[in-house]
């Protein structure tokens, strides 16, 4: 087995370094960040240990307040020390890894990785994160000892969410070091690895800051705008949507600066070096402090009349516009689901919006070809380093098959741009296509399709279904047979939303489960996991004045939740994205849950006028309490009372351990830190039940605070509406909550059953559905075609 790495110094405690550590602590990995002694401390701060670890606590401090948020959970920066690089430097002798985020310059790495090897142990591995520079001649001076354990670790910001994690090995580099840094990326940090060469800018930020520049450098020839370029370089193209301008906003322009100028002073034989050339507009926008994001203002900025955009000629802002057949154009792209689809839509188009992506796209994707070999072996690991590290749903090859590979070769020829003889021999091969649907893919620099290496826990619900039908299939969900004794539920609704077929699907499937399968799972795909249920029924009804109708619909859905608590077999949810009020109820009702790192969880129903109605006040309620040991008397009320807070507030966690921290999850709940591996990670986590002599639970009851909590938690409530802070409407809502969550005003006499509950939460469902502001709420949402969903 390869040694764990479980301590981790960071050197370097700016946004990088600080990212670094807090996403090492998120993974329950010790990090000892270091920083310089401020320069230019007084006498008595230089005597002051807290003084002069000052830059590292305040990067520590920044990565807290980070927003997005750094930290899954603020209690996870227990993890992280805090220090200086003079006090505390021979600490790091403790570190079984130490990366070093420090300036871009030569000189300072160097004089530190000197001192490096005089206290680190000797099985230390020593890691760069360097963006660009070579490890040839970072290692300069260093021994041979050393070396073997040098690598580069290039993480890209913000580090908790990109999943890209670059490796640059060098020409000394121990492959067990390799192997061992590799099992941190992969299966503890979560991250999607690539190997890259010890090129400048190494693999993303080559490909990614030529395209970006290409477009940059073609907008000013074809008399565009910079609204113009991103609505055509971002999701028609399927790119992020911050496309081309608005990530140099967000990066910050002094950084992409950086980036280029890196490119184009190493890359003296590059045959599209002018292109890394930073346009001298840009230039000045970097003098003026208009640095995009951290400055308040870039390319674009946000004013009292509305969102400006930067004139490049005149550097002066105006009114956000931008050319109308563009917009016409783009926007018909944007509405198809399939990236191939789209980006191949644009490329065909003959006005403006067209011609100008196909201009970006035919320059990058050749240049892309040209660099196999120099920066990267395979074309897989380039189009991965695009899809992690720039967010782009197809990376340039598979853009290239999206098009089509000989038409596109032979519209390059056409258009005499210049193509490396490994497309041309492709061509002549026969081959048509970089990727082919058996799972092979074209090794450039072989001239043959070789098969693709697959990590057998990236399996997709397509890759892992058996046979060709499901087994349970209508109009909102199927249930499919994923092996092992196995069903998986997943929805076919928008945004994953809940309507009558999904929910009648998931009682369906459990009594399929219980006769043929040993364990079910819910497994959605999509951006979402559940958006929570589509009200339309219950608004149409509530119009209606039919009360009895919602009464039955509420009941449909507590009853399928309930179905799936006390199912003969495991149930175990695999929620990832919006995991939103339905959504949430479902994961209350499964035995399990394997959730996604990035999962956002909350009961949300207040937001609509409504309470939860799915068994998700009983189910919250219930999950608080189940730890309380029999024979202790414990007073309910404050339990009561956090439950309430969380409903009421419509409070949504960031991340699964913060879902972990609410009550939304159980502590012994798994979460995947790569969403790739999540399907994987949830078949095994029920087949583990079931081979563990699964029982279902038995119904439990509790006594609650009853007449005397609501009375304390109505006194909350007036207090609230009586400082402005809550209407009487929201008021109307609390009480309801508060009646359900405290068992009713005799919940304190006796205990109080599932079922009891249940009725109480429907019938104050139901009843808010009456409430003239619910109503016009929802009424409101119909008229205005907006998703209704709680």
């Amino acid at each position: 087995m390869t040694k764990p790495i479980r301590r981790a110094g960071v050197i370097g405690a700016g946004v990088m370094g600080s990212g670094i550590a807090a996403h090492f602590a998120n993974a329950g990995i010790e990090v000892l960040l270091l920083d310089i002694v401020p320069p230019n401390l007084t006498d008595a701060e230089k005597k002051d240990p807290a003084a002069r670890s000052r830059f590292a606590a305040g990067g520590l401090e920044k990565a807290l307040k980070a927003r997005p948020a750094a930290f899954f959970h603020p209690s996870n920066a227990r993890l992280v020390r805090t220090g200086n690089t003079e006090d505390h430097f021979a600490e790091l002798a403790q570190c079984d890894l130490v990366i070093e985020a420090i300036i871009e310059k030569m000189e300072p790495k160097r004089a530190l990785f000197a001192r490096l090897e005089e206290v680190l142990r000797p099985d230390a591995v020593v890691a760069s994160n360097t963006s660009g520079l070579r490890i040839e001649e970072m290692m300069q001076g260093r021994s041979a000892d050393f070396r073997k354990r040098f690598l580069v670790m290039h993480f890209f910001n913000p580090v908790r969410y990109m999943k890209l994690l670059e490796l640059v090995v060098g020409p000394d580099t121990d492959p067990a070091v390799v192997a061992r840094v590799r099992k941190l990326g992969e299966d503890v940090l979560g991250k999607g690895l690539v190997f890259g060469k010890d090129t400048p800018n190494f693999v993303g930020n080559r490909i990614g800051t030529h395209a970006m520049l290409t477009a940059i450098h073609l907008m000013i020839e074809d008399g565009l705008a910079p609204e113009d370029v991103d609505a055509i370089t971002g999701i028609a193209m399927a790119h992020p949507k911050s496309a081309s301008f608005r990530t140099g906003d967000i990066v910050g322009l002094d950084t992409f600066a950086h980036v280029a100028d890196n490119c184009y002073s190493a890359l003296e034989r590059d045959e599209d070096r002018d292109v890394f050339k930073v346009p001298a507009y840009i230039r000045k926008m970097i003098e003026a402090k208009l640095l995009g994001d951290k400055t308040k203002g870039g390319f674009y900025r946000k004013a009292k009349e509305g969102l400006e955009t930067l004139d490049p000629a005149k550097l002066e802002y105006r009114p956000h516009g931008g050319d109308e057949a563009i917009k016409k154009a783009t926007r018909s792209c944007e509405k198809i689901e399939d990236p191939a689809a789209r980006v191949k839509k644009l490329a065909s188009d003959t006005g403006k919006a067209g011609q100008f992506a196909w201009k970006v796209l035919s320059r990058s994707l050749a240049y892309t070809a040209r660099r196999v070999g120099e920066i990267a072996d395979s074309i897989v690991a380039i189009d991965d380093a695009m899809r992690w590290g720039y967010n782009w749903e197809l990376g340039p090859f598979q853009t290239w098959d999206a098009l089509g590979f000989a038409e596109t070769v032979e519209r390059m020829q056409k258009d005499g741009i210049k193509l490396p003889e490994s497309i041309l021999r492709m061509k002549q091969s026969g081959a048509t296509s970089f990727y082919r649907a058996d799972g092979a893919v074209f090794d450039l620099l072989k001239g043959e399709y070789v098969a693709r290496p697959v990590d057998p826990r990236n399996v997709t619900l397509a890759g892992a279904r058996r046979g060709a039908k499901a087994v349970l299939a209508n109009d909102g969900a199927e249930a499919w047979d994923l092996g092992d004794g196995v069903l998986g539920v997943t929805f076919k609704t928008k945004a994953n939303s809940l309507d009558p077929d999904s929910i009648g699907m998931l009682s369906l499937a459990a009594e399929k489960a219980e006769q043929d399968f040993r364990a079910l799972v819910v497994f959605n795909q999509g951006e979402h996991f559940c958006v929570g249920a589509n009200l339309f029924l219950v608004a149409m009804a509530a119009g209606n004045k039919d009360w009895d109708a919602i009464r039955k619909m509420v009941k449909a859905y507590q009853d399928a939740t309930q179905r799936l608590k006390y199912a003969s077999v495991p149930v175990v949810a695999a929620p990832y994205g919006m995991t939103l009020g339905g959504g949430l109820e479902l994961c209350f009702a499964c035995d399990a849950v394997q959730a996604a790192a990035e999962t956002y969880a909350g009961l949300v129903e207040v937001g609509v006028g409504l309470i939860p109605g799915g068994a998700g006040t009983l189910n919250m309620l219930w999950r608080a309490l189940e730890g309380i040991p029999e024979g202790v008397t414990v007073p309910t009320y404050d339990i009561v009372t956090q439950v309430f807070k969380n409903i009421a507030l419509a409070k949504v966690a960031t991340s699964a351990d913060e879902a972990k921290a609410l009550g939304y999850f159980r502590k012994t709940d798994g979460v995947s830190f790569d969403r790739a591996r999540q399907l994987y990670e949830v078949k095994a986590r029920a087949i583990g039940l079931a081979e563990a002599g699964y029982h279902a639970p038995v119904p439990r009851a509790y006594k609650l605070p009853g007449e005397s909590g609501i009375a304390t938690l109505q006194m909350m409530i007036d207090t609230l509406v009586a400082g402005g802070h809550a209407s009487e409407h929201d008021a109307k809502i609390a009480r309801k909550l508060a009646e359900v969550l405290c068992g009713g005003a005799g919940g304190g006499a006796r205990e109080v059953t599932e079922d009891e509950i249940l009725e109480l939460e429907r019938e104050a469902f139901v009843s808010l559905c009456g409430e003239p502001k619910s109503a016009e709420r929802m009424q409101y949402m119909l008229m205005n075609n907006k998703p209704l969903r709680n």
